[in-house]
């Protein structure tokens, strides 16, 4: 499923000049994955329709969101996309073809704490699959929070070349990026209440790895300075980078 689904969206992509829309189809993908494991598995019915719910909604919300986002730049790729196609030059659509299928690969990779929670028997869920459901809680209302705050100052044109410090983005630069990765704790720890749940320990170990190293922060952050200078720098030095804090006084 997930192969062909980022074939499919690759090869629209190339048709619509639009990279971007690979981060709407790898959100929503989770989606189909997570009902298939609720569906297909025989562990206990409501473990797995609450797991199925809390995969679902993360997915959907994060996917609309994007498809506005991603769509608000088209026709074209967003700055992100852009850098690449210039950086790939000729040989985009290939390049562009295998990052697709690495974003299949991570949703078979990531889905797997749905899978491990579907399979599990127990009738009785228990105190740290509740724990996990609170974090999720958390972090599916602060992720929402970021981007919609970030979304509002935008909206604003006064706010252009302007740094966003509204709410959250006072106290991180990427508290999107922060809460996202505390969606995958939670779906972690929620998995902790079954057999090999432990396992799944490498989903935000690795999601952490992918925002804070690869395409997440490093690539936002060289896009940010390099369209809004030194305000940016400015904010670098006076604000976390990624779990929100008080910001730094500078003498």
């Amino acid at each position: 499923f997930a192969f062909v689904l980022m074939t499919v969206i690759w090869f629209i992509s190339v048709r619509i000049a639009n990279a971007g829309i690979v981060d709407i189809a790898w959100s929503l993908g989770f989606a189909p994955i997570a009902l298939l494991y609720a569906v297909c598995a025989e562990g206990y019915a409501p473990r797995r329709g609450l797991m199925l719910a809390m995969a679902a909604l993360w997915s959907l919300r994060l996917g609309i969101y994007l498809y506005f986002r991603v769509m608000g730049h088209h026709p074209g790729d967003d700055r992100r996309d852009a850098e690449l196609r210039r950086e790939w030059g000729a040989n985009v659509n290939r390049k562009m073809f295998g990052f697709f299928q690495l974003q299949a690969a991570l949703l078979v990779v990531l889905s797997v704490p749905f899978l491990i929670v579907c399979l599990n028997p127990d009738p009785q869920i228990k105190l740290i699959e509740w724990i996990g459901l609170g974090l999720w809680l958390v972090a599916l209302a602060g992720e929402s929070l970021a981007d919609h705050q970030l979304k509002q100052f935008k909206k604003n044109p006064a706010n252009k070349g302007e740094v966003c410090q509204a709410g959250l983005w006072h106290y991180s630069r990427h508290p999107n990026y922060f809460f996202e990765w505390l969606v995958w704790v939670a779906f972690f720890v929620f998995a902790l209440g079954s057999p090999l749940g432990c396992t799944s320990v490498y989903c935000p170990a690795l999601m952490l790895y992918f925002l804070i190293r690869v395409t997440g922060i490093p690539m936002t952050e060289d896009l940010a300075v390099k369209t809004k200078g030194e305000k940016y720098i400015s904010y670098q030095r006076t604000t976390s980078g990624f779990v929100p804090w008080f910001p730094r006084k500078l003498t």
